[in-house]
């Protein structure tokens, strides 16, 4: 459904637990006429309040943050607000995320390679009630749905919704004791969510899990060259925001 705008300005809030990288996108949507930065959230925790404080339009968020992570809070931030638009804008292009991100009730998946013109028209897409991939992402789910996915779709498409959300979380130093108070579920459902990550994923330990997602990309080892990314971003907004 299409966003009824009353003033013609689309609110945004940020999500992301890197500051440097949500100033950067602030100063970049500054740029930007009709589109206005309302708030920031560095968890999926805080994302969930701020959104039903703040009502944004739009809430931009990354995928691996601290506590519940995006995946768990799109799909909150959906069930409670389904007209809310959720864009992810993550450094994570392999699967399972894009796919789970979208079934979790987001409206659009960038990289955080895209450039600042294709991040406005896919916020402004989003808000008439569109979907927004950008084409790498879609690329490989097109291929996906073709029987040509890279090795780590097939492989983490054996895992539930829950089982990728534990996942991601184990592989982030998470205790079960914390992911079962997070996620609220109790500590024996988490370990039963574990122990089938161990036998789908021929595995026997959270360290070799940890292994495994960092082989196939799926966890972030904190080298966000993305942060490079957007100064040089931000430079070339600026740049011609004053020519």
């Amino acid at each position: 459904m299409a966003i009824k705008l009353s003033h013609g300005t689309i609110k945004v809030l940020l999500v992301d637990d890197h500051g440097l990288w949500r100033e950067g996108l602030k100063r970049i949507i500054a740029q930007l006429d009709d589109i206005e930065v309302i708030g920031e959230a560095h968890s999926g925790e805080e994302a969930i309040k701020k959104s039903r404080e703040l009502k944004p339009h739009v809430v931009i968020m990354d995928v691996q943050m601290p506590g519940i992570g995006g995946l768990e809070a799109a799909s909150r931030l959906s069930r409670a607000d389904p007209d809310l638009k959720i864009l992810v804008l993550t450094a994570f292009e392999k699967e399972p995320f894009p796919s789970r991100m979208m079934k979790a009730g987001c409206s659009g998946y960038l990289t955080k390679g895209c450039s600042p013109e294709e991040m406005a028209k896919a916020i402004r897409v989003v808000c008439t009630g569109q979907r927004y991939i950008s084409p790498d992402i879609a690329q490989k789910l097109a291929m996906k749905h073709m029987g040509k996915a890279h090795p780590s779709s097939t492989l983490f498409d054996k895992l539930s919704t829950r089982e990728v959300q534990v996942m991601e979380m184990i592989t982030k130093g998470v205790k079960p004791q914390d992911i079962a108070k997070q996620l609220c579920l109790s500590p024996k459902t988490i370990n039963s969510y574990r122990y089938r990550l161990f036998e789908k994923l021929s595995i026997e330990s959270d360290v070799e899990l940890t292994h495994l997602a960092i082989l196939y990309g799926v966890v972030d080892l904190g080298l966000d060259i993305s942060e490079r990314h957007v100064d040089d971003a931000v430079s070339d907004a600026t740049a011609s925001g004053n020519e």
